[in-house]
């Protein structure tokens, strides 16, 4: 046995001295690649025998992706997440081939699922359709990679509990340092509000997908302060991340994540104080309804608020209601009245996933055009997470992803409500609000195209459909 011990230790060390002779040669010949070998072997390792490993560590790298774009093929990809994903993408089209029973029937059966199933079908269909197959494709196989990863596999990993926190932990943290970087950078131009918006590269696009990222996290990583089942250390290290997360959103200055977290905060409190959802929905319909009978009046009034974008926080909130002079609102109203006249001209199959930028021109007025619009279709999307499927994939392409929200909403309100299981309650609670806050957010950006963004969505969606189908039970023993 001892000898049998040594041999395995003298392979070992041969095996590391040939490497860092090889490695030694190709560094001499200026090929420094061949110095990643043992990473990639790990990453291999895990990767066909721990894939929960493997995913994680995905979720650890999203906050510090970099995403590399070349414009002449119309190509960009984030590095590394996006290659990883893919080949999860392709193990989990293997294992549905050769593995019929890789999922539990509830899980299939249940709305979430097949809501999401749904969507991704009518994604096909319009692909298919496409005035630009090409593109739309990539954008599917973009969002299968996302969906299959951390909603498909998801639902596998996050059935035991401890997943859920720690793909909570590892996401934070990394999110954590990523913001703590952009503040000292922030900090040496005086937190300028116009510096803040371009501050946050390379590790995100821009502000708004900064802020929504954060304010996503943000209330299941408070819900960590006051679970009893994590250890006191754990609830004070989560309690100094939400500051980190909440000085991060407010140096965003993402007036959308802003009122996203707002509205959030009103959700809780319905939740808290068990007000009955189905007032709260015709309080809504209430309001709806007000506002398209006086929606002249009510426009003539917004327009009155001349408020810009200002470095006074209060000045700066006051701005989210100015369509007269804001240049950011105006554009965004824009974005959507083209979206809306793409949307008539082709109502059922729509232009196609991932097309917008590259059709919406045309569909823009020239008195609806502001001093940052532009043809090129290198600004943006529709902003609108429920406006641009409407414009790409049709009227069900809009109602794909309203099932999605109402589904899962749906379901973790009940979670929340119904389970005995404390941790079930706590996680189901954190992420119901976290997915409200993209859900306000996404009815003026639309971010599910990144890594950052999709990451936690489909992961939360995912905890949500695993609380309600295995820890609804009354009598559901705490894990």
């Amino acid at each position: 046995m001892e000898r049998e011990e040594f041999l395995k230790k003298r392979f070992f060390y041969i095996l590391c001295a040939v490497f860092i002779a090889a490695n030694a040669i190709f560094v001499a010949h200026e090929f420094y690649y061949f110095s990643f070998l043992p990473l990639l072997l790990f990453l291999g390792f895990w990767f066909f025998f721990s894939l929960d490993k493997f995913i994680l560590l995905i979720a650890f790298c999203t906050p510090l992706s970099v995403k590399l774009e070349d414009m002449d093929i119309n190509v960009g990809v984030s590095i590394p997440t996006e290659p990883m994903m893919f080949a999860v993408l392709l193990l989990f089209l293997i294992k549905v081939i050769y593995d019929g029973h890789l999922f539990d029937k509830r899980l299939l059966k249940h709305p979430i699922t097949i809501a999401v199933i749904f969507n991704l079908f009518w994604m096909l269909i319009t692909s298919i359709t496409s005035v630009h197959p090409l593109v739309s494709f990539k954008y599917l196989t973009a969002r299968l990679w996302f969906v299959c990863t951390f909603f498909f596999f998801g639902l596998l990993l996050f059935k035991e509990i401890k997943n859920i926190k720690l793909f909570v932990w590892v996401y934070c943290i990394p999110l954590a340092g990523v913001i703590i970087y952009n503040t000292i950078n922030h900090a040496t131009y005086g937190f300028d509000r116009q510096v803040g918006t371009w501050i946050v590269h390379p590790f995100f696009n821009d502000h708004t997908a900064y802020g929504s990222t954060i304010a996503l996290m943000l209330p299941f990583i408070i819900s960590f302060i006051f679970d009893s089942s994590n250890t006191k250390v754990k609830r004070f290290i989560a309690a100094g991340l939400t500051i980190i997360l909440f000085m991060g959103v407010l140096l965003s200055y993402s007036r959308a994540a802003w009122l996203s977290l707002a509205g959030v905060f009103g959700v809780f409190l319905v939740l808290k104080l068990k007000i009955n959802f189905k007032f709260v929905f015709a309080i809504f319909f209430v309001l709806t309804g007000l506002f398209f009978m006086f929606r002249a009046e009510i426009i003539m009034e917004l327009k009155k608020n001349k408020q810009d974008s200002s470095e006074k926080y209060s000045e700066h909130i006051q701005s989210i209601a100015n369509i007269s002079t804001d240049a950011s609102n105006l554009e965004r109203i824009n974005r959507w009245a083209s979206a809306i006249r793409m949307f008539k001209e082709r109502p059922v199959f729509g232009w196609g996933p991932g097309t917008y930028q590259l059709v919406y021109a045309p569909f823009q007025f020239s008195k609806e055009k502001t001093i940052i619009s532009t043809n090129a279709g290198d600004m943006g999307n529709a902003h609108s997470e429920y406006i641009g499927p409407l414009s790409e994939s049709g009227v069900l392409g809009m109602l794909s992803v309203v099932f999605i929200v109402v589904a899962t909403l749906f379901t973790g309100v009940r979670v929340y409500k119904k389970t005995s299981n404390k941790n079930a309650r706590m996680i189901a609670l954190g992420a119901v609000l976290g997915l409200c806050t993209y859900y306000i957010h996404g009815l003026m950006n639309n971010f599910l195209d990144t890594d950052k963004a999709s990451v936690p969505f489909w992961s939360f969606t995912a905890m949500i459909l695993i609380m309600d189908l295995f820890y609804t039970e009354p009598t559901s023993k705490e894990i």
